[in-house]
């Protein structure tokens, strides 16, 4: 195996029988407790009150110096990163120098884990340090990471040298990328923050939390392709879901008024910079609510969401500045299209439409009908121009199979898509609970299907068996929770805030 291995890594390895010569383990199991964090010292020490004094703390060893009798170095735990003096009276006693003169100068390694006990202080140049009392090695590293280098001129500016950007490299090895690239972690605790902004503001309003199976025997809930795999067991295939809403309803019609769940969603489909085939979708279902009320309260939602990631409901996306500060604008789609090619595709018919989109440059199959063609207009001609959180309201009835035809408006129903900086957010309706409606909207969802259009619904006829004991008026609301956080957090694509994207299987060295 060695002839596949770096010299740096050889050298590692080597170190490892060093470890053992010496009688310690490089891997030990021994515990050790861990009293504070680097942000923490960083933020809260006193040089003139001289607290923490008795410092317990682990982490990654970035960088060493040796000077002699004594050594600088920096370790990185969760938080950040904090200096550490070691001097080798300190670790001896007086007596034996081996931790000191075998183990941190010759042994130790950028990657290392440490676990150090001492005192902080302030150096000579003012930077807070911990004077290092006790050491452990906690684990050995046996391959380099990445240098990444820092320098600051005179005016306090930053510039990385040998920055580990490569996005091949940082998708497959995130692990690498959160050592090095200090921004990744924030991104992904702010998007941890975001989803518990989320939770408990559905459970201040009464939610209930819920979870329903992701291997269903029919992938419903949305207009998709699914992914298809077999239980052997049973002998039958089951998908897995592209979508919980019809479980949600499900829950809905069993007594429940507020349910909600954060899904993970799988769908066969294109990968790009906001499509990745297994992604987390928030969904929540409401008794005795329309879509309007759902709009209400969405906008609630994500005005609290932005104050709490940022303070503020102005947030930096790219170039632009969003306002999430409700009420957010409020346009029907056949509006937004006759806006932008001045004809009503609302009294169009399907050939009509066709016309209307070649006209646009827009390219259609076949398998389209009328929702799927009204649905590529907006895509195509209006989407991107939506930059300030908008509500898209009252699509034509063939695009939305589980929605409420629309009280007042023939031929459309009662929903709408939340668009944010060009791109959909959230899909929400006034549900459908007629279940004799239900079952014939599921079978024009057949003759699409039978049409060529594999992203058509399946008949669910344990929902519409669900349904005919009666379900209450209900909205729900699916909203896109890698894409909320890529707005959240400034980010270009979903990749950049899923820890471990979907990517081609590596190609062996």
């Amino acid at each position: 195996m060695s002839e596949h291995l770096s010299e740096q890594e050889i050298v590692r390895r080597e170190k490892l029988k060093e470890f053992e010569r010496l009688g310690i383990d490089p891997y030990p199991a021994a515990l050790f407790e861990v009293n504070c964090n680097s942000k923490q010292i960083l933020s809260e020490y006193n040089d003139e009150q001289k607290n923490f004094q008795e410092v317990s703390i682990a982490g990654r060893l970035m960088a060493i110096r040796l000077m002699g009798k004594a050594a600088f170095a920096v370790i990185e735990d969760q938080h950040g990163r904090i200096q550490l003096y070691v001097s080798r009276n300190d670790l001896t006693n007086g007596e034996d120098a081996t931790l000191f003169d075998e183990v941190v100068k010759k042994l130790l390694d950028i990657g290392d884990f440490i676990g150090v006990k001492g005192f902080v202080f302030k150096t000579k140049t003012g930077e807070t340090t911990i004077h290092v009392k006790e050491f452990k090695f906690l684990g050995k590293s046996l391959r380099p990471l990445p240098i990444v280098k820092e320098t600051k001129d005179e005016q306090g500016n930053i510039t990385v040298h040998d920055a580990f950007t490569d996005p091949e490299l940082r998708y497959r090895q995130r692990y690498v990328d959160l050592v090095v690239n200090s921004g990744v972690r924030e991104t992904f605790l702010k998007r941890t923050k975001m989803i518990q902004t989320i939770r408990d503001f559905l459970n201040e309003h009464g939610g209930i939390e819920v979870d329903t199976p992701v291997l269903q025997n029919i992938p419903g809930g949305a207009a998709a392709r699914p992914f298809v795999t077999h239980h052997n067991a049973l002998d039958v295939p089951f998908y897995l879901r592209i979508a919980n809403e019809l479980y949600l309803k499900r829950l809905i019609v069993g007594g429940f008024d507020f349910v909600y769940e954060f899904s993970r969603n799988f769908r066969n489909e294109g990968m790009d910079r906001t499509h990745n085939p297994e992604f987390t979708v928030l969904e929540y279902y409401v008794a005795y609510k329309d879509y309007f009320w759902m709009m209400d309260f969405t906008e609630k939602l994500f005005e609290k969401i932005a104050l709490a990631l940022h303070g503020t409901t102005e947030v930096k996306v790219g170039d632009n500045i969003i306002s999430f500060k409700a009420p957010f604008k409020r346009i029907g789609i056949l509006e937004a299209i006759q806006e932008a090619t001045g004809e009503d595709a609302g009294s169009m018919n399907e050939e009509q439409l066709r016309s209307l989109c070649k006209k646009h440059r827009i390219e259609v199959e076949n398998s389209m009908g009328h929702g799927k063609l009204i649905d590529e207009l907006f895509s195509e001609l209006c989407e991107k121009k939506f930059v300030q959180p908008t509500f898209i309201m009252d699509y034509p009835v063939e695009m939305s199979p589980l929605t409420k035809k629309h009280r007042s408006k023939p031929g459309l129903v009662e929903r709408f898509e939340l668009m944010i900086n060009g791109k959909e957010l959230a899909n929400a309706y006034s549900e459908l609970n007629d279940p004799i409606d239900q079952r014939a909207r599921f079978e024009e969802q057949v003759k699409l299907m039978e049409r060529g259009d594999d992203e058509a619904m399946f008949i669910d006829h344990d929902f519409l068996r669900a349904l005919e004991y009666g379900m209450p008026p209900v909205s729900g609301i699916g909203i896109g929770i890698d894409r909320l956080a890529m707005l959240m957090t400034n980010q270009p694509s979903i990749q950049e805030v899923l820890f471990f994207p979907q990517m081609r299987p590596e190609k062996a060295e």
